[in-house]
C-alpha cells in the first residue's frame, strides 16, 4: 500500500541551495551524506544516482525528512522546483531506495579548492563536550537550514567543523559560525579560542 507522500519545499539561506522536505524520515536521526557528484553516490544511493541525471543538479544531501539540492547557476528554481519536487515525491511513494549504505565515514571528506583530505586530529578531552553541545544546540538550527555541521577536531584552542548541505558555500554560514557557534562554544567551554570550517 503506498502511503500519501508530502513534499514541500523551502527557501534556504544560501540562494543556490532548496530544501525538500518530506513527511517521513529518510534516514536515521544524526545521520546526513552528501554527494558531490554522480560517481560519488554509485553503490550508495539510488536516489541522489537519480538526482544527478538532471542536468542542473551540482551536489545532492540527504538528512533525517529532507533532501537539499545545490543547483547550477545557469537555470532559475522557478523552472526547476516542481519538476524535482514531483520526482522525489513519486521516488518516495514507490518505495525507491534512498541510501543501501553510508559511505565510509573514514575517508575524510575533501575540500573543492584543493583535493588534499582535511587534517586529521587526535582525540582531545575536549571532544565530547564540544560535540554535544554541536548536536543540542546546533544542529537543530542548522538542519532547518537545509545543512548539517560535523565536528572534526579540536586543537590550540580551535574547533574544526565540516559544513555540509546548504551551509557549504552559503554567504551567511560565516557569520554563523563566528557569530553564533563560536560565542556558544566559548561561554560552555573557555579553552576554545575560535571555530574554523571546511566547506565539504
Amino acid at each position: 500500500m503506498n502511503v500519501p507522500v508530502t513534499v514541500y519545499t523551502e527557501m534556504t539561506p544560501n540562494p543556490t541551495t532548496m530544501k525538500f522536505v518530506a513527511n517521513k524520515y529518510l534516514l536515521a536521526t544524526g545521520d546526513s551524506v552528501e554527494f558531490l557528484s554522480k560517481n560519488e553516490t554509485k553503490g550508495f544511493s539510488p536516489l541522489a544516482d537519480e538526482l544527478f541525471n538532471f542536468p542542473f543538479v551540482k551536489s545532492v544531501f540527504i538528512a533525517a525528512n529532507f533532501i537539499t539540492i545545490t543547483k547550477t547557476d545557469n537555470v532559475p528554481w522557478d523552472f526547476i522546483t516542481m519538476e524535482l519536487r514531483e520526482f522525489i515525491k513519486g521516488w518516495i511513494a514507490n518505495g525507491g531506495e534512498i541510501l543501501i549504505q553510508m559511505p565510509n565515514k573514514n575517508v575524510q571528506p575533501t575540500t573543492e579548492n584543493n583535493s588534499k583530505p582535511l587534517k586529521e586530529f587526535d582525540p582531545s578531552d575536549f571532544d565530547d563536550p564540544i560535540r554535544a553541545l554541536l548536536d543540542e544546540y546546533v544542529r537543530p538550527a542548522v538542519e532547518n537550514d537545509g545543512g548539517a555541521i560535523e565536528f572534526i577536531g579540536f586543537e590550540d584552542g580551535k574547533v574544526s567543523v565540516l559544513l555540509k548541505g546548504s551551509c557549504a558555500g552559503c554567504p551567511s554560514s560565516t557569520a554563523t559560525l563566528k557569530g553564533g557557534i563560536e560565542n556558544l562554544l566559548k561561554q560552555h567551554l573557555p579553552e576554545v579560542k575560535e571555530v574554523v570550517a571546511f566547506n565539504g
